[in-house]
């Protein structure tokens, strides 16, 4: 899918350069046609020689070279797509906030491409608040984020802030700028996050889930061309403003938000982790701890997914979830026929890399034609896009 293309490759100093060399072979070996800007800095990790030999172009540093001072506008016009990797900690805040102070900043100010940033950095310099301030800031302005990997830094140190491996990244270029939108004109409702079920006005029954699986999905929906209605759970998470998003706190809100407007929507992925359980009754002030012991009674919250599954018609693909810890198989697939679903989607968290709260997931896919499709362990993000495949492969049948 990336045949064809013209992919301006942007590398900054980093000791994560020496991926982008094999990422350059990767673009070149799928025939892409690349272009690579190097910062001063990098070339202290990478020579630029061995860019321009792979890439069969010359590499461009400087900005003020007189046959390159033109180049911030003709490359950033030239490119379809401009792919910032590794993206250092100090880049990522110059582009944050405007700064021009070389080639690669330059042209990335002047582009009108799609723009991938692949991070790397240490883990306290990802965490820190001005980092991801930065990142939320361009993320807002249009520019696509491949998420870092966790394993072993520079430093030393094991934690988050490794760049994304390069194959993956051309997953990412193919995925985010050169796919089809297979679902334009199609309609989608997503449910993501946790409920909380408030027994006071401070405490609440709830769960691990972050939200990020379904947040995930809905993204993905979207660029497919996909019109996508996002109902979430209280997360921290930074949504897509495209995504028309709705944010709801307790089980009853999700489910009086999923049945409005419900025969609108071409696809239904229930990911939301619900509650299945609600305190009968709630205290109007915070209960004291005044004794040993604490009852609490509950009744069941309303079944979404079974109560979707009695209204969905024969034009609607309705998709659940089942996070098991034993008999996985045979439990999904008994959600799968009770709740009239279309495709089941099983988490078990005896799975490595599965699970609440991480970056990763392992899936497997169940559909009502009695097929299965077996997933690695991959980023949210590359389920996400395993998931919507399995939709339209579906949908198609």
């Amino acid at each position: 899918m990336i045949k064809g293309k013209k992919i301006l490759l942007c590398v900054t100093g980093s000791i994560a350069a020496y991926k982008s060399v094999l990422l350059v072979r990767l673009l070149v070996k799928s025939g892409a046609e690349v272009k690579v800007i190097m910062t001063e800095s990098a070339k202290d990790f990478v020579s630029p020689l061995t860019f321009s030999a792979l890439s069969k172009n010359k590499v461009l540093t400087n900005l003020f070279e007189e046959e390159t001072w033109t180049n911030h506008v003709i490359l950033g016009r030239w490119a379809d797509a401009m792919l910032i990797a590794p993206a250092s900690c100090n880049t990522i805040a110059k582009m944050a906030n405007g700064i021009c102070d070389n080639l690669l900043l330059a042209v990335y100010l002047s582009s009108k491409c799609p723009v991938l940033v692949a991070p790397a950095m240490d883990e306290d310099m990802w965490h820190h608040p001005a980092t991801q301030k930065n990142i939320q800031k361009l993320q807002q302005n249009g520019n696509q984020f491949l998420p870092v990997n966790n394993g072993e830094l520079a430093s030393g140190l094991h934690g988050e802030g490794r760049m994304a491996e390069p194959e993956a990244i051309i997953i990412h270029l193919e995925n985010l700028f050169f796919k089809k939108l297979e679902l334009k004109d199609k309609k989608a409702l997503i449910t993501a996050g946790p409920t909380h079920e408030a027994f006071d006005p401070v405490r609440f029954i709830g769960n691990n889930s972050s939200g990020k699986m379904g947040v995930a999905i809905a993204e993905e929906l979207s660029s497919r061309g996909a019109d996508v209605k996002l109902i979430i759970g209280p997360t921290q998470i930074e949504i897509d403003k495209k995504i028309k998003t709705k944010k709801v706190i307790s089980a009853q809100e999700m489910y009086e938000a999923c049945m409005e407007n419900f025969d609108f929507f071409d696809i239904i992925v229930m990911a939301a982790a619900v509650a299945d359980y609600t305190p009968k009754n709630k205290s109007e002030k915070k209960i004291k701890k005044e004794n040993d012991g604490f009852s609490l009674e509950l009744l069941r919250t309303k079944d979404i997914l079974l109560e979707a599954g009695k209204l969905k018609t024969q034009t609607q693909t309705l998709v659940g979830f089942a996070l098991e810890t034993d008999n996985e198989k045979e439990n999904a697939l008994k959600k799968l026929s009770k709740k009239n679903a279309d495709l089941i989607v099983l988490n078990s968290l005896n799975d490595e890399g599965a699970g609440f709260g991480i970056d990763t997931n392992k899936i497997t896919i169940f559909d009502k034609n009695h097929k299965e499709y077996q997933f690695p362990a991959k980023t949210k993000k590359e389920v996400a896009a395993d998931i919507v495949n399995t939709i339209i492969q579906y949908r198609n049948e």
